[in-house]
């Protein structure tokens, strides 16, 4: 595999931003390339950029080791990676343009959410810690227990350790954490979800006393949702207990996850897919991707025969990697475009109608429609999202196999999986349906698929077995606080 290839796959495969970054790395390292903007405009033949569609009036005079001296009409493009059949890697370069279509509505990020930054945790309770009446050595040690707080809150250190490293006694450190488990998001510098739940509901002030021995000696229980051991163990009636539980669930496990400093990365599609009329429209989104040109400073030192032998030997090296880079983002983008053509053929039911309706399809069933190479259609889908009517999928979502379905035809997985979401969200909390029953229900509407199947779905959709699902039946009352 020649260097060539590997970069041209490489670009293939790469996400948007990691091709965005990947093209100013090489307008960096290469002076032939430049980026071409829409105010360039060329005055004169000598201040001129060439741009690909340009290159071949010029490129065999810059470049004669790239140029067929049998040939004179053999294309830029061939000139440029003679050494690449194309067609054998990817597909027929018949079409040499992609349709542009522009439309005035796109569903792209509020830029305000995009440059907006928050506050993370450890600056909130530094902020409050300052603003708490404390000796030096109480900030301290207070500033060691925040730097000490995983992203969820909770202290991964002990005090002793604390004060070992700071040389505080360990009942100021001891006093201090009080201090700091009292600060904005309650429940925060807990040690285990145990104290985390007990911080709240001491702060909160419950009056219901129940809840406060649930938490303390039978939370393993509420887990496993054994309401009636747990009654019969305290001495409540079920309906109490529910009642109990209800308040623990509404308390916050995690109180630093609302200030967790991850970064929110937005999804910009890389693909459109609009319906207009009956038909749908593909429109590539070249946004924010630079737009390459040959520099017109090295093209007429080429020309003009102004450069040295050595610089000439550079330049034509440089500008053979920039040829090749150019003509790799243009092939990229027409298989991505050739590539989603094809979903959008395989997929129309899903774009009419939605999840339901998504086919099973695989990947040798769009290579073999584009002619293509499997290993191809993966590295295409890879990373690359497309905006449709029914919302912006990884265009490997598209992709799944298939369970037996009505008249002999085949259910997309993915299908099958919403739908047993919809029928557990839709049970009686008091008797909900065990995998069985879910088979049954899904046999109704000619889906064959086993018990096991459904369980492992089920697990897959982070849904819990139905004894761990099941609620006695019960008046639900709202929660008590004292005032």
């Amino acid at each position: 595999m020649t260097p060539q290839l590997q970069q041209a796959i490489k670009l293939l495969q790469l996400s948007r931003i990691e091709l965005i970054e990947s093209i100013n790395q090489e307008l960096e390292s290469n002076p032939v390339l430049e980026e071409s903007t829409a105010m360039d405009e060329p005055s004169s033949d000598k201040a001129e950029g060439v741009k690909p569609e340009e290159a071949q009036e010029w490129d065999k005079e810059a470049i004669p080791a790239l140029a067929s001296t049998e040939d004179q009409k053999t294309p830029w493009e061939e000139q440029a990676v003679k050494d690449i059949d194309w067609k054998d890697y990817w597909e027929d370069e018949s079409r040499t343009t992609l349709p542009s279509y522009s439309f005035e509505q796109k569903d792209t990020p509020n830029y305000e959410n995009i440059i907006s930054s928050s506050q993370n945790l450890a600056d909130h309770l530094t902020w409050q810690l300052q603003m708490a009446d404390l000796d030096e050595e109480e900030i301290a040690a207070g500033l060691n227990i925040i730097g000490n707080l995983d992203k969820n809150g909770y202290l991964k250190a002990s005090v002793e350790d604390i004060a070992k490293s700071t040389g505080i006694p360990v009942e100021k450190v001891e006093s201090t954490l009080k201090i700091i488990q009292s600060f904005d998001p309650i429940g925060v510098a807990a040690r285990d979800l145990r104290e985390c739940l007990l911080i709240q509901i001491d702060s909160l002030g419950f009056e219901n006393k129940l809840v406060r021995q649930l938490v303390s000696d039978h939370l393993h229980q509420i887990e496993l949702h054994n309401y009636q051991a747990i009654a019969k163990a305290t001495g409540h009636t079920v309906e109490e207990v529910v009642e109990a539980i209800d308040i623990i669930t509404s308390l916050e496990p995690r109180p630093g996850r609302q200030y967790n400093t991850d970064d929110t990365h937005y999804i910009v599609p890389d693909i459109y897919v609009y319906k207009v009329d009956d038909e749908y429209v593909i429109s590539m989104n070249d946004d924010g991707i630079p737009n390459l040109r040959i520099s017109p400073y090295y093209k007429n030192a080429i020309k003009e025969g102004t450069a040295s032998p050595e610089a000439k030997e550079f330049i034509q090296d440089k500008l053979k990697s920039a040829l090749w880079l150019m003509k790799s983002i243009q092939q990229r983008k027409k298989t991505i475009y050739k590539v989603t053509e094809s979903i959008v053929r395989f997929q129309r039911d899903f774009l009419d109608h939605g999840i339901s309706h998504l086919k099973p399809l695989i990947l040798r069933n769009v290579a073999e429609d584009v002619d293509m190479h499997e290993s191809t259609i993966s590295r295409v889908t890879t990373n690359k999202y497309v905006h449709t009517p029914q919302g912006i999928y990884e265009l490997k979502f598209f992709f799944s196999s298939g369970l037996p379905g009505k008249s002999g035809s085949e259910v997309a997985t993915q299908s099958v999986k919403d739908r047993i979401k919809q029928i557990i969200a839709g049970e009686d909390p008091v008797k909900p349906y065990s995998d069985k029953q879910i088979v049954e229900m899904l046999a109704k509407d000619n889906i064959k698929i086993a018990r096991r199947t459904v369980a492992k779905y089920r697990d897959m959709l982070g849904i819990l077995p139905s004894n761990r699902r099941k609620r006695p039946r019960t008046s639900q009352k709202t929660p008590k606080k004292t005032s």
